[in-house]
């Protein structure tokens, strides 16, 4: 796994930020700028370019965005904000990153970075066909886009120093996982060993892809323990909604092979710092131990039963819990933006 040296540094704090955070933690290196932050993938990182499409894959209503700033539905699946407003935020970049495809977007905003993600996706090809939402292939097109229009406010140059000394997120797997493969029946195609070598070969493949259009501090998210989801211990936990090890073991198999391609992308590809962030433990430990860390409930989300609800399950009509901030997940399949923003720094469990 890759090691945290000067700099690669950065991606340590995305992952203290994430799982570990208080205010102030983030202190970068004198000589470190971020410029913005990019994000790719799926629903964790979508901040809204679902929005607009013909898919049952997106959350542009009520009670998602409920602690926003100002209430509003913006397409981000959670209830406030998402990973990447609050690595950008703790950086100093910006106060929220938006979405690409947000209707609302202006020439000034490109500067800061943006988000392509859209949820539902992965790396499988086939699973955004599932649900008709952006693939990786077509974010790719997206960030090609986006950078000629960057080119056209702030130059060629600036361009390029932002491209390269920026953070570039991807986020995906989950999908892959807990949809496509165990729930659509893929897995009656493929192998798990197969079929995860399929999932990384695809990423790998994109590193490759965003690499050349000048992306060179990639952070690649490592899959969740997605047996214990609510929504998973719904599907396939039994009565007793326990967390599905056979769907944890995948998860676990997937980001062994993650880990190793990325030490291995890092080594080929000039003057790059591919780092895997390790998702997988630290949640696994905050869901097994919620009272720890501040949490009361990790086996429910705060919308509606908190059982099976999420995106237009998850409604107006669905009521959420009296306090969001003492639960781990939002709805049935994303955590809550306490998760993401109130863990505690020192990562010592509290008692």
């Amino acid at each position: 796994m890759a090691t945290y040296t000067y700099n690669s540094k950065v991606f340590f704090f995305v992952f203290v930020l994430l799982w570990a955070s208080c205010e102030g933690v983030i202190k970068l290196p004198g000589n470190m700028t971020v410029p913005a932050i990019f994000a790719f993938g799926d629903s964790i990182v979508d901040q809204g370019n679902n929005n607009a499409m013909k898919t049952l894959v997106k959350c542009n209503f009520m009670p998602y965005g409920k602690d926003f700033e100002g209430g509003v539905s913006t397409g981000r699946f959670c209830n406030g904000k998402t990973p990447p407003d609050l690595i950008a935020e703790e950086l100093g970049i910006a106060e929220l990153i938006p979405a690409y495809l947000d209707p609302n977007l202006k020439p000034a905003d490109l500067k800061k970075g943006v988000s392509f993600a859209s949820g539902g996706c992965g790396y499988d090809p086939q699973t955004p066909k599932l649900v008709s939402v952006i693939s990786l292939s077509d974010q790719l097109e997206l960030f090609k886009e986006y950078i000629g229009k960057l080119k056209g406010v702030v130059g060629e140059e600036e361009t390029h120093t932002i491209l390269t000394n920026s953070i570039h997120l991807l986020v995906a797997g989950s999908d892959d996982l807990a949809n496509t493969y165990f729930t659509f029946g893929v897995s009656n195609l493929y192998n798990l060993s197969s079929y995860s070598d399929l999932m990384v070969s695809s990423a790998s493949s994109f590193i490759q892809e965003i690499y050349k259009l000048g992306a060179r501090r990639i952070a690649v998210f490592g899959t969740p323990p997605i047996g214990c989801l609510p929504s998973q211990r719904t599907l396939a936990g039994g009565g007793a909604r326990t967390c599905s090890q056979k769907y944890n073991q995948a998860a676990q198999l997937v980001n062994s092979k993650f880990s190793s391609q990325c030490d291995s992308l890092t080594k080929k590809l000039p003057q790059s710092r591919v780092v895997y962030v390790d998702i997988y433990n630290p949640l696994l430990d905050l869901i097994q131990s919620p009272q720890n860390y501040g949490f009361d409930v990790a086996d429910k989300g705060c919308c509606g039963t908190g059982n099976i609800e999420v995106v237009i399950l998850c409604n107006k009509y669905s009521g959420t819990c009296a306090n969001d901030k003492k639960y781990v997940f939002w709805d049935s399949y994303h955590p809550t933006e306490a998760v993401s923003s109130e863990s505690k720094c020192d990562n010592t469990p509290k008692h």
